[in-house]
């Protein structure tokens, strides 16, 4: 008859069970974070998704429910992931929504770290030539445009057939009723920013909307704006699930990052862009074409 197994003999099997589970445990880690960085800075950060979004607004006007308007921010054309062929698969990916409007919300621009421009806007703005919606592309500029050389930049995109819109308004007509779009400058180049001389041009009735690239401008905006659309933000880049949005070039942290906002009754949709800046990296927050639908509530 066996004796029974020693408290020595048991205490090492319980050992070596810790063992191997501590192992496979420590693996499991190792490749999951493996596969995050993966994701991180080569696949997530060359995708492109095409975002529905629906906004109701109580003063938009019957003739221009269901408005598909496109927007796309932050090209930053030449960085990682973003050549010329990455631009056009952006322009058909836009084209096959069938917008009624396209709008760009700044920096087309990427220069690296000895401030060499990654390409030429001339290049960049033949490559969005092809974009097509029914009301037209508009344009506004970003910090980076700016600090490059804005004015080369908007006179690209104007012999692209994209009007840029700098303090500016224009106005779309449908069925005899009207919206204005208004071209806010850059929140971080272009101070002071006054929007009076602009504002004054609009002559009839019609609700604004305001494209701009920082979301900052949103709280000094005009309460008669009811619409802004923004970019610069990147989503942050990155999205950690519990802990959120490290990284956010914003004086207001997470609170203009992404998406819907709406506060005292006004609304603003700030795009996550496409391209990338610094480290070239994204997680959990994919480039994007943002769809938003304006409905009359």
């Amino acid at each position: 008859m066996k004796g029974k197994p020693s408290k020595v003999c048991c205490s090492m099997k319980i050992f070596r069970t810790k063992k191997r589970i501590a192992l496979f445990v420590l693996l499991g880690l190792i490749l999951c974070g493996l596969f995050a960085a993966l994701w991180a800075f080569v696949i997530e950060p060359n995708r492109v998704v095409v975002r529905e979004n629906e906004i109701k607004l109580q003063e938009w006007p019957k003739a221009f429910n269901g408005l598909r308007i496109v927007a796309v921010s932050d090209l930053h054309a030449g960085s990682r992931y973003i050549d010329e062929a990455k631009l056009e698969k952006v322009v058909a990916m836009i084209n096959e929504t069938q917008p009624d409007l396209i709008v760009m919300l700044g920096d087309f621009i990427a220069r690296d770290e000895k401030e060499k421009l990654l390409m030429e806007p001339e290049v960049t703005a033949s490559k969005l030539s092809g974009l097509k919606s029914r009301f037209g592309v508009y344009a506004v500029l970003g910090n980076h445009d700016w600090l490059f050389d804005g004015e080369r930049v908007k006179r690209s995109l104007a012999s692209a057939g994209i009007r840029v819109l700098e303090s500016e308004v224009a106005e779309i007509e449908k069925e005899g009723q009207t919206i204005w779009l208004l071209g806010v400058p850059d929140f971080w180049t272009r101070q002071p920013i006054d929007l009076r001389p602009a504002l004054q041009k609009i002559n009839k009735p019609g609700p604004i909307i305001a494209l701009t690239h920082n979301p900052d401008v949103f709280p000094i905006l005009p309460p008669s704006i009811i619409l802004t659309l923004a970019g610069h933000t990147h989503g942050g880049q990155v999205s950690i699930p519990l802990i959120g949005r490290p990284i956010i070039p914003s004086r207001y942290g997470e609170r203009y990052a992404i998406g819907h906002i709406e506060e005292n009754g006004r609304h603003l949709f700030v795009t996550p862009g496409i391209g990338t800046t610094g480290i070239p990296v994204r997680f959990r927050v994919p480039p994007e074409i943002s769809v938003v639908t304006m409905r009359s509530n």
